[in-house]
C-alpha cells in the first residue's frame, strides 16, 4: 500500500512538475501613466504563473521602465522573474508599441534572444515578438502578438500567420495575444487546419465602458492558438480582475482587456 501511494504521488508531482502556465494579456498603455499601486495590482494578478506575454507596453519613454518596476514588484513576492522588452515595432508613429515578455526561471528556461517578426513586419503593422522556453528538455515558441483594432480589419495582418509555421518549421509556435478578431473568423481557418486551436471559443476578453445586466465584457478578441500534435491542452481560463473594483472606469485604468491563461504540457 505504502509503495503504490509513493509511486501515485511521484506520478502527480512529476504531471504538475511538467506543465506550463502561460499567461496573456493586453495592459492598456504599460508605461508612465501607470501608478505604483496599479503596477503592485498588476504584479498580485499575476504572479502566479510561468510566463507572462505582455500586450501594449509603451513604445517611448515610460513603457520598459513600467515592465521593470513590474518585475521588480513580482520578485518582492516570493519568487524571481526575469523579463524582456521589444525593440518598438516599426509601425507608424501612433500605433509603435512594444511587447515584453516575464518568467520565472525555475519554472522555464529562456532559450537565445527574443525577436521580432522581420519577413512580415511591413505586412503586420506591429509585427509579433518570439521567444523560445524550454521545460524539461522540450521547447516551445511563444508568438507575443496585438493586431490592429477591429475597424482597420485586423484579419487583413492576421492572414499572413499561416505562413509562420513554415518559416519557422523547427520551432512550436504558440501564438498568444489580442487578435481584435474572433476565433470563429475565416482568418484562422489555415491555422486550424494545420492543427492549431485556440484555447478559448466564444470567451469575450474586452471590456465594455459600463456593466449592462452583469455583462461587462464585450469582444472575444483574446486568444492562445497551440499545436495540438506538440502541445496537450490541461486547462484554460481568464481573470475577470474588473471584479476588484466598484466600477469599469477604475478597473480600465488598469486595462481595457481581462487576462487569458493557459497550462499545458509539451509531447
Amino acid at each position: 500500500m505504502r509503495k503504490n501511494f509513493t509511486f501515485l504521488l511521484f506520478i502527480i508531482c512529476t504531471t504538475v512538475f511538467s506543465q506550463v502556465k502561460l499567461l496573456s494579456w493586453n495592459i492598456e498603455n504599460l508605461g508612465k501613466s501607470k501608478t505604483d499601486a496599479e503596477i503592485a495590482y498588476i504584479a498580485g494578478t499575476i504572479r502566479n504563473f510561468d510566463i507572462v506575454a505582455i500586450q501594449e507596453v509603451v513604445a517611448g519613454y515610460g513603457g520598459a521602465q513600467a515592465v521593470a518596476k513590474l518585475v521588480d514588484a513580482l520578485n518582492r513576492k516570493g519568487s524571481q522573474w526575469n523579463y524582456e522588452v521589444s525593440p518598438p515595432t516599426v509601425s507608424s508613429a501612433y500605433k509603435t508599441e512594444r511587447y515584453a515578455f516575464l518568467w520565472k526561471p525555475s519554472k522555464v528556461k529562456k532559450i537565445g534572444k527574443s525577436w521580432l517578426e522581420i519577413k512580415f513586419q511591413n505586412q503586420i503593422d506591429r509585427e509579433p515578438f518570439f521567444a523560445t522556453f524550454s521545460k524539461q528538455g522540450k521547447t516551445f515558441t511563444v508568438v507575443n502578438f496585438h493586431a490592429i483594432t477591429k475597424s482597420k480589419q485586423p484579419e487583413t495582418e492576421i492572414k499572413y500567420f499561416k505562413f509562420l509555421p513554415q518559416e519557422y518549421p523547427s520551432l512550436n509556435l504558440i501564438f498568444a495575444g489580442d487578435f481584435n478578431c474572433p476565433q470563429s473568423h475565416s482568418v484562422f481557418n489555415p491555422i486550424k487546419k494545420m492543427g492549431y486551436l485556440p484555447s478559448f471559443v466564444n470567451q469575450k476578453t474586452s471590456l465594455k465602458r459600463s456593466c449592462k445586466d452583469g455583462n461587462c465584457l464585450a469582444s472575444e478578441f483574446d486568444n492562445i492558438y497551440y499545436l495540438t500534435k506538440k502541445v496537450q491542452k490541461i486547462e484554460a481560463g481568464v481573470l475577470h480582475f474588473y471584479t476588484h473594483f466598484n466600477s469599469l472606469l477604475l478597473a480600465r485604468q488598469i486595462s481595457d482587456h481581462i487576462p487569458i491563461w493557459l497550462t499545458f504540457e509539451l509531447l
